[in-house]
């Protein structure tokens, strides 16, 4: 994954007018609250469920293709009114309904289908998880023996995914009234969604709501139709529209063009200017400017006939250099992060005796010790429903105990204690990670899971598969500490949406839990339908395989793999990573926004520009809405960006499914140059 998170935070349409933005639970107070259990309805699984195959298939289509993933909390949210408002409203006309829709119900089905889809994400299908395949190990000429190489298989990923990805739940709930109550974290994306939900609640938002979900179902059908249009043209390789040399065949040879990818337009949309203004420029960088100087020292550099994927050649350059700023962003965020999460435990406790808080957020003084009606609303239905500590620690050592004994059955190379000291640290990371996303937004799940690459995989050794024990630490890691922060978010979301905290709790476990089958299962079904799949320049190249796989060699092997002065420039990029960030804390927000983000401009390094000149394209059709009328745009950019990823991403499954009944598409559409047109030409009239 491209970044951790690429939350966005549109609050502007997402807030209540006039009284609410002084008291929003004053709008609710004469609205019951439902109890715990009336909460968790069959029907909102039911939506969840159908939700969270739709959205597993966008996450999986983005993750094998650049890895960047946008917030869909938003989508979730507004889908999930959409479906149950519309389901209520036929029970009601017809004098059937028995439970009206409420914003608590609302919350349990995003919480549900972002648990669901998330796995998409912490289950590695594009990262650690598929880096194990032999496919992604061909790629390199280093530590390709069977003693690191394990194929996908639907069985054995379900069953790592079961016995990893819920102890993350269980190690932060005793920490939840800590995180909300007592240290009053902010989580913006938690809180922007609550926003979103408690709005849609209310009279003006409900109209609001149904307007978005038209926009959405307009260009859903646009999407859905014109990926449909696109498969008509793709009867061979780099055929159809995602191969129109948009500036010219030798642009297209560099990887600058416009796909036609009505996804990564949407993607656009949602994600803030800069991170694509840094992808472009990235993609100048590297494939504008370095690749063709590199490729011109071939001879000199590397071997002149070595093979244009093997690691000892260009390709070294553009994994390698990548992986050098990715680390070193990774580690300037790490420190930050964990310099402010520190800072904060700090001022909590030294202050503790005059009722100081952390310093995030705006909140009373100690000396102005009143609390707001919403607040002492809040606190109190909190508070109310209390998850026993006793349940979350059986859970944690239980599940503990389970995973250490059946993970070296599915990974021989992860001994079992490898898994035991990884458990001990893991709830200390756990919450770090969910009391960094709290002041920051900012999850580092993938930083901690390259932590493990390296220390598992030195500590395992070459000799006994430590590439693959590496890749599979990595997985139990981010699986823990993506969850914990996950949670945290969504019990900030129902804190403000009076969602008990059990509610909350049980619906990401059945979340979990359907994202542990319908993950694994869409990705074997891209497996099967797309052969290619994991091979640079196709389809869906799954460039972060590779990626977290060079690492893992790196821990385990060293540097002796890379080319001539390929480390040098990786020291050059891992330093400059480092400074950048530093350069954009120094100057301030004001003056931030026009510094590019190393982590963002890493990613073309190694796919090019094609996905960045669409995403571009997206921020352009959002800047301009905005200048015509922003209230607008503001309002139904999300719904537009949404409909735009959601249609392109149904296509997937029945584009899979005509590919495994084993029908082509009628044409190829292809372009050629003069030159080699005059000799097809020649060749078909000989």
């Amino acid at each position: 994954m491209a970044m951790d998170r690429s939350n966005i935070k549109k609050n502007d349409d997402t807030q209540i007018e006039g009284e609410a933005l002084d008291s929003v639970e004053r709008i609710f107070e004469s609205k019951e609250v439902p109890s715990w259990q009336s909460q968790l309805t069959l029907r909102a699984f039911v939506v969840s469920f159908i939700l969270g195959v739709l959205f597993t298939f966008i996450v999986m289509k983005l993750n094998l293709t650049t890895g960047i993933i946008p917030s869909l909390n938003v989508s979730a949210g507004l889908l999930g009114f959409f479906f149950v408002k519309t389901w209520t409203s036929l029970l009601e006309k017809s004098g059937f309904l028995k439970q009206p829709f409420t914003r608590q119900e609302n919350t349990v089905i995003q919480t549900c289908v972002v648990a669901t889809s998330g796995i998409a994400f912490s289950g590695g299908f594009g990262s650690y998880l598929f880096g194990m395949s032999e496919v992604v190990a061909k790629q390199a000429v280093e530590a390709n023996n069977e003693a690191n190489i394990k194929n996908p298989s639907l069985g054995w990923m379900i069953g790592f995914l079961f016995v990893v990805s819920f102890l993350g739940l269980f190690s932060v709930v005793p920490l939840r009234k800590i995180m909300i109550i007592d240290f009053k974290l902010t989580y913006p994306s938690g809180t922007a969604t609550a926003h979103l939900i408690n709005s849609f609640h209310t009279p003006q938002g409900a109209k609001l709501a149904k307007k978005q979900v038209k926009a959405l179902g307009k260009f859903f059908t646009f999407s859905f139709l014109w990926g449909f249009f696109q498969w008509f043209f793709t009867a061979g390789d780099d055929c159809g529209f995602a191969s129109f040399p948009t500036f010219g065949l030798k642009a297209y040879e560099n990887r600058f063009y416009f796909d036609f990818s009505a996804t990564y337009v949407g993607v656009g949309m949602i994600c803030p200017y800069l991170i694509n203004i840094s992808l472009l420029l990235g993609s100048i960088l590297s494939w504008g400017i370095m690749w063709p100087l590199i490729q011109d020292r071939k001879g000199h550099w590397y071997p002149a006939d070595e093979s244009p994927a093997s690691f000892h050649g260009l390709q070294g350059y553009k994994v390698f250099i990548a992986i050098a700023m990715i680390l070193g962003d990774g580690l300037y965020n790490f420190c930050k992060v964990l310099g402010r999460t520190l800072y904060g435990l700090y001022m909590q406790f030294r202050d503790k005796n005059e009722g100081a808080v952390l310093p995030v957020g705006a909140r009373p003084s100690p000396q102005e010790p009143s609390i707001s009606f919403d607040d002492q609303r809040r606190t109190e239905l909190f508070l109310k429903d209390q998850i026993p500590t006793w349940v979350a620690i059986v859970g944690y050592v239980g599940i503990a105990i389970i995973s250490i004994i059946t993970l070296p059955h599915i990974f021989h190379q992860l001994k079992w204690y490898h898994i035991v000291v990884i458990y001990i640290f893991a709830p200390v990371l756990a919450f770090c990670n969910a009391y960094g996303c709290g002041l920051t937004d900012w999850s580092l799940a993938s930083t901690y899971g390259k932590l493990a690459i390296f220390t598992i995989g030195a500590w395992a050794g070459a000799a006994h598969g430590g590439v693959l024990a590496g890749l599979a630490a990595c997985g139990v890691m981010m699986n823990i500490v993506s969850t914990a922060s996950d949670l945290s978010q969504d019990f900030k979301t129902g804190y403000m949406t009076l969602a008990s905290p059990r509610s909350m709790f049980i619906s990401q476990i059945i979340g979990t839990a359907m994202g542990c089958v319908i993950s694994p299962c869409v990705f074997w079904l891209f497996l099967k339908a797309f052969h290619s799949l994991g091979t640079p320049g196709s389809a869906y190249p799954a460039p972060y395989a590779l990626v977290f796989r060079s690492m893992s060699i790196i821990g385990v092997e060293g540097f002796s793999a890379l080319p001539k002065h390929c480390l040098t420039l990786c020291y050059i990029f891992f330093v400059g990573a480092i400074v950048i960030n530093g350069i954009r804390d120094l100057v301030g927000k004001n003056k931030a926004k026009y510094i590019p983000l190393p982590m963002a401009m890493a990613i073309p390094f190694y796919l090019g520009s094609y996905f960045a000149i669409d995403m571009c394209l997206g921020s352009l059709i959002l800047f301009v809405w905005s200048k015509i009328n922003k209230a607008k745009a503001d309002a139904f950019g999300p719904a537009v960006a949404s409909g735009l990823i959601c249609g392109d991403g149904v296509w997937t499954l029945p584009s899979s499914i005509l590919a495994l009944s084993g029908v082509k598409p009628p044409i190829c559409m292809k372009f050629l140059s003069k030159k080699d047109n005059t000799r097809v030409d020649s060749f078909l009239n000989s």
